[in-house]
């Protein structure tokens, strides 16, 4: 540990990024709050962490309910008196073709995938103004950058959180720190969600070279620790012997 312990809040912690992330900053000596739906995931990792020597607590989390994150941030505050990073890593991955008309995975990627990040902002956002810094970390995809068939929705929603992101990053300038990290394939659950057969066989051929989701939690933790008056702003990080 080369600095002061952060306290460090991530969404979607019981599992594949989030999780992967979770490990690596306690093992620097950040103190963790972690958030999900799956609470026996989150009471096994925070116990887990916590014999290690870390620190750990968690709560349950909906990122789609806004009053939900509210409670999530004020948790946390209460737990360790100040936010300092809020890791937005939630998200979902339900593929399929637009003529597929599954209206209500797009309507479940938006929730999650887009209000989930804006429902964190909100709700740390003038916490991290009150206490004079913070650092967002939004985690988005390649998909961010380019559009693939049955992906449409999909990266219409990180092209968004990447918006998010730069618009944070311009209104908030000497103040409070915005990353987006940009994962290309990686290993984690996203995949098991998608119920359109032909986007799922798609994705099995496709993630035939992934990255381990310890390497994205590497590049989230190469921006937390960098000095206060650094801002590193885009991460995109894909694995070396994949083209996309």
């Amino acid at each position: 540990m080369t600095q002061a312990a952060k306290v460090v809040l991530i969404t979607g912690a019981s599992s594949g990024i989030g999780e992967a992330t979770a490990r690596r900053l306690a093992a620097e000596g950040h103190r963790l709050f972690l958030g999900a739906r799956r609470t026996d995931r989150l009471e096994a990792l925070a116990g887990e962490l916590t014999a290690a020597g870390g620190t750990a607590a968690f709560r349950r989390l909906d990122v789609t309910d806004a009053a939900d994150v509210q409670a999530f941030v004020a948790a946390a505050r209460e737990c360790y008196g100040r936010v300092d990073v809020v890791v937005n890593n939630a998200g979902v991955m339900p593929l399929s073709p637009l003529e597929a008309l599954r209206t209500d995975e797009w309507d479940r990627m938006i929730d999650v995938n887009v209000r989930g990040v804006l429902h964190g902002i909100a709700a740390a956002l003038p916490v991290m103004r009150a206490q004079g810094g913070g650092h967002f970390v939004n985690v988005a995809s390649v998909g961010a950058y380019e559009v693939s068939p049955t992906a449409a929705v999909y990266c219409a929603t990180k092209f968004a959180v990447r918006a998010i992101s730069e618009g944070l990053r311009q209104e908030s300038a000497g103040d409070i720190r915005v990353t987006l990290v940009s994962p290309g394939v990686t290993e984690s659950e996203l995949a098991e969600g998608i119920s359109d057969p032909t986007a799922r066989e798609a994705m099995r051929a496709y993630r035939a070279v992934a990255l381990p989701a310890s390497a994205v939690a590497e590049a989230i933790l190469y921006a937390v620790t960098q000095p206060r008056q650094v801002d590193v702003n885009e991460l995109v990080v894909r694995p070396a012997a994949s083209a996309r």
